[in-house]
């Protein structure tokens, strides 16, 4: 698949729709050497590490994974590494595996400085609404071909299974379509593309089961590979041979042990190629930093006029551990209303005091708003007062000066005296 397509094939099933759970993946452990092997997730950008960057961005997951080494992080994260350490992408991922239950996850590098919230729900929601719950089993040309029976067998020609995520039959009712070998079949995964094209395959929504039984497929070849080299190289044709053969079925588990060392060194493309993916393109979320240049330009970028505020206001919320959706336009008015009809200097003790008001009132945007409301209307009422105190004083033509020089003092200078 190239593109998005919303579902709605007759007999395909309906949509999970947007809202399940997804956990998240991120691939942090990376050998930088393009930027001098340097610690890259712990390169600033906007006054903020790459990697807490990418954390705010996937603040939705139930269960956030980041594979490397601990480290201080602007949020709460499941720590996880591959075996061996270094060991590739393949091997990261196979590891922040482990740790996620949600049927639906978000893998992620850790030197993304444009990704959003917004994106990755984009990449989750199209996943959830192209993965159908199967009403019927399908043959070998994907058609309906009747109901499992009572113990999930297939009942028509070449009828398939549906499993649960964990690979086990469950009925008409089950959450995965399986081909006939038992292979999950349907769109694995969305991900993003640059602007020439290219895949991102770290900026992404998959399947678990669909990554998991890659993997595992992938870990069985590469250890029955290597059990065949070893054969071969004592000089054993048979022992080879039947190295080869072993195992061939059914590939070995993620979990287990060798799984990691038969993934180290494999590249990231050797999995993408063998999923069905739909792909969308966003070349400034899909922007990632492998240079020094790369990390000049998204320095330079965050502080043009039109990106500078919201950026600022995020590495301020990031800073304080405040998780707050704020108009930012209803706080500028506040503060120019507040500089214009009071002083200047007013403005940002203005908009802190707003603040601390609506800690006071529970927080929220509700509160925020509020309490600005209340605030830009004194504001205004100080400024009208200001006003119409100066129309007071201005004097007319030609009356005698009052005491001290003051114009119009002793006479009633109002327009409408009497």
């Amino acid at each position: 698949m190239n593109a998005y397509e919303a579902p709605g094939e007759p007999g395909a099933g309906v949509p999970y729709g947007a809202g399940l759970p997804y956990d998240a993946v991120v691939l942090a452990g990376g050998a930088a050497r393009r930027l001098g092997g340097v610690d890259k997730p712990a390169v600033r950008v906007g006054g903020r590490p790459l990697l807490d960057r990418v954390l705010a961005a996937c603040a939705g997951a139930a269960t956030t994974v980041v594979v490397a080494e601990p480290r201080s992080t602007a949020r709460p994260v499941v720590w996880a590494r591959e075996d061996p350490p270094g060991g590739g992408p393949l091997a990261a991922l196979g590891a922040g595996l482990r740790h996620t239950t949600a049927e639906f996850v978000v893998v992620l590098s850790a030197d993304l400085p444009f990704l959003e919230a917004g994106t990755v729900r984009r990449l989750v929601e199209a996943l959830q609404l192209s993965t159908t719950r199967p009403v019927h089993t399908l043959n070998a040309e994907k058609k309906p071909s009747g109901p499992v029976d009572a113990e999930g067998k297939p009942s028509g020609p070449d009828g398939v299974l549906f499993v649960d995520p964990g690979g086990k039959p469950s009925g008409p009712d089950g959450v995965l379509l399986v081909d006939p070998e038992g292979k999950p079949s349907g769109p694995d995964g969305v991900l993003l593309v640059d602007p020439e094209g290219k895949d991102q395959p770290l900026v992404a929504a998959y399947r678990v089961a669909a990554l998991r039984w890659e993997l595992a497929s992938l870990a069985s070849a590469a250890i029955r590979g290597s059990a065949t080299v070893a054969a071969a190289d004592n000089g054993s044709a048979t022992a080879a041979a039947a190295a080869a053969d072993n195992g061939s079925a059914i590939p070995v588990a993620i979990g287990d042990s060798v799984a990691g060392g038969g993934l180290a060194g494999l590249p990231l493309r050797r999995l993408t190629t063998a999923l069905d993916l739909i792909r969308i393109s966003d070349p400034v979320a899909s922007f990632d930093c492998d240079t020094w240049d790369d990390i000049a330009a998204a320095r330079a970028r965050i502080r043009e006029h039109g990106h500078v505020l919201d950026e600022w206001i995020s590495a301020v919320k990031d800073e304080l551990g405040i998780d707050l959706d704020v108009d930012t336009g209803l706080l500028l008015d506040l503060a120019r209303d507040a500089a214009h009809g009071v002083a200047r200097p007013a403005a940002p003790l203005t908009t802190f005091l707003v603040g601390y008001a609506a800690a006071r009132a529970g927080g929220g945007p509700e509160a925020v708003a509020e309490a600005s409301r209340k605030a830009a209307a004194l504001a205004l009422r100080w400024a009208d007062e200001e006003a119409a105190d100066a129309a007071d004083a201005k004097p007319e033509t030609g009356p005698a000066e009052g005491p001290a020089g003051v114009s119009g003092a002793g006479s009633d200078a109002r327009p409408d005296a009497g």
